[in-house]
């Protein structure tokens, strides 16, 4: 919840990315659906599935997790921006919440990782040697194994 001075509480966070980087429980939309695929009795009656909407734009996330976020090629991002999540792995409601909160985290902080960068690297001439020498000692193995003429 928002003090008076209109900042998030850092206890009333839902999801804590980093040490001082979280996202605030308002910015999360989730929606209780009916699961999918084959079930029992109860399959038709709940609603154990979870929707999860986060817009990312208009979230209070950094802009350096915004940028990194909408760069993505990921299928779960819509063209808007927004992060939809469908959890629907287990039979509660509050463990496919759980799941998809936890996904929604996954992603945001391994959106934030840098990859290094290669280096283009060149075999060294002791390997190409090497590599050649075997090269050729198969090759007159294989030529071995003609006809023999006497």
């Amino acid at each position: 919840m928002a003090d008076k001075s209109g900042t998030q509480q850092p206890g009333n966070a839902v999801l804590q990315i980093s040490s001082n980087t979280h996202i605030p429980e308002h910015e999360i939309e989730l929606t209780a659906i009916r699961a999918q695929g084959a079930g029992g009795q109860k399959v038709n009656k709940s609603s154990t599935a979870i929707h999860l909407r986060f817009d990312i734009r208009q979230s209070s996330l950094p802009d350096f997790y915004k940028e990194r976020l909408l760069k993505l090629r990921d299928h779960r991002i819509t063209n808007d921006g927004v992060i939809v999540i469908k959890a629907q792995q287990f039979r509660t409601q509050e463990q496919n919440r759980d799941d998809a909160l936890q996904r929604l985290q996954e992603m945001v902080k391994n959106a934030a990782v840098v990859q290094k960068s290669r280096r283009p690297t060149r075999p060294s001439k002791g390997s190409v040697r090497r590599r050649m020498d075997s090269k050729t000692k198969r090759g007159q193995l294989k030529q071995s194994r003609g006809r023999v003429d006497y």
